[in-house]
């Protein structure tokens, strides 16, 4: 089982694959996953739902944190990422936090420790406008080109 360090750069492989290529699947969607556990109704709007009532609205919901968390990743998805993308829109925020605004560092990524899981990461968008010098120069010895 490969093992992330960085929950919130785990959350970016799983935006590339779950949400934009569609090649881990399921796809991880909170609402019906709260359903199911049994921890809310379905009331159109389940997720927000549930993260209002339960005074959740800046964090990761646990019962996501939880799932992707677990969610194995095999070495020949991650061999297949080549591009990641940093925003604050991203799918995989929203289903952690559905009613996060992004203004806090919630989903900052904290460690480059997880690149070697990446052997055919080539660009990684959005790396000038988010992450330090620190991490920007580490790409660049790895040579992944970043991008505003």
């Amino acid at each position: 089982m490969t093992q992330f360090t960085d929950f919130n750069f785990k959350l970016l492989v799983i935006e590339r694959l779950m949400y934009a290529d569609g090649t881990l699947t399921p796809r991880f969607d909170l609402g019906s996953h709260l359903v199911e556990q049994g921890l809310i109704e379905d009331d159109g709007d389940p997720a927000y739902t549930y993260t209002v009532r339960n005074g959740l609205s800046h964090q990761v919901v646990p019962a996501a944190r939880e799932y992707f968390e677990a969610l194995e990743i095999s070495p020949e998805l991650l061999a297949s990422v080549e591009e990641l993308v940093l925003d604050g829109g991203l799918r995989v925020y929203f289903h952690c936090s559905p009613v996060w605004d992004g203004e806090d560092d919630l989903y900052d990524v904290r460690s480059l420790d997880d690149l070697p899981l990446l052997p055919h990461l080539k660009r990684i968008r959005g790396a000038d406008d988010f992450w330090p010098p620190e991490f920007l120069e580490v790409l660049r010895k790895r040579g992944t080109a970043t991008d505003g």
